[in-house]
């Protein structure tokens, strides 16, 4: 039996894994279908249900198929009890670099994301062009 900073760590690392290769399968899989996605650095607030976010995902051309290199981090996992868990994770898509805090449920015995609040911070010294938002 697994513990659940594992099973948080593996849901991480299908997210992860998702956004590398915009791979909506993975996206519903790491994702709560009432999760919600937002961020204040774009304006207005970008606010975003998942029946929104991953056509947005669908659409976009794949870091992997740009050739970039996987730069994703797990700073963190908190968990709260045995149905909670917030972890905060790094990751850098083009010339952008991310920070998400992503609050985490098991929900009918399994983890998945239910939020996403993520910081853009600009990197123009790198090379690849990013498409918006993780």
């Amino acid at each position: 039996m697994t513990t659940a900073f594992e099973d948080v760590t593996k849901v991480l690392n299908v997210y992860f894994d998702a956004l590398h290769y915009c791979d909506t399968e993975k996206l519903q899989r790491a994702f709560h279908p009432r999760a919600i996605y937002a961020t204040t650095d774009e304006t207005p607030m970008l606010y975003r249900t998942m029946d929104v976010y991953f056509p947005v995902v669908a659409a976009r051309q794949s870091p992997a198929s740009r050739g970039e290199t996987r730069r994703d981090f797990i700073d963190s996992i908190e968990i709260a009890g045995e149905n909670t868990a917030r972890a905060r994770v790094r990751c850098a898509i083009g010339n952008r670099d991310f920070v998400d805090f992503l609050t985490l449920v098991r929900d009918e015995g399994r983890w998945q994301i239910i939020s996403k609040v993520f910081q853009i911070i600009e990197n123009p010294e790198k090379e690849n062009q990013c498409p918006t938002s993780t």
